[in-house]
């Protein structure tokens, strides 16, 4: 009897990746205006936006591969 499947939590990593794209879709002109602002902390806004983009989609890939039943061949 294996593990129980991640199903949820692929949805829901799934719709937040999905919606994190959208947002950046619909938005694209109000992101470019305050990503390529060069006061304050403005600069760092792109590299905070990858971090999240990563870890997102990554936990979205992540269990995306453990519902197909794909794992890492364990170490001998």
């Amino acid at each position: 009897m294996g593990a129980r499947k991640p199903y949820a939590q692929l949805a829901i990593s799934a719709a937040a990746s999905g919606a994190l794209y959208l947002a950046l879709y619909l938005y694209e002109q109000e992101i470019m205006q305050a990503f390529t602002r060069t006061d304050g902390l403005y600069p760092a806004l792109p590299i905070m936006a990858a971090f999240v983009f990563s870890l997102t989609h990554g936990a979205c890939a992540g269990y995306f591969w453990e519902v197909l039943g794909i794992r890492p061949r364990p170490k001998e």
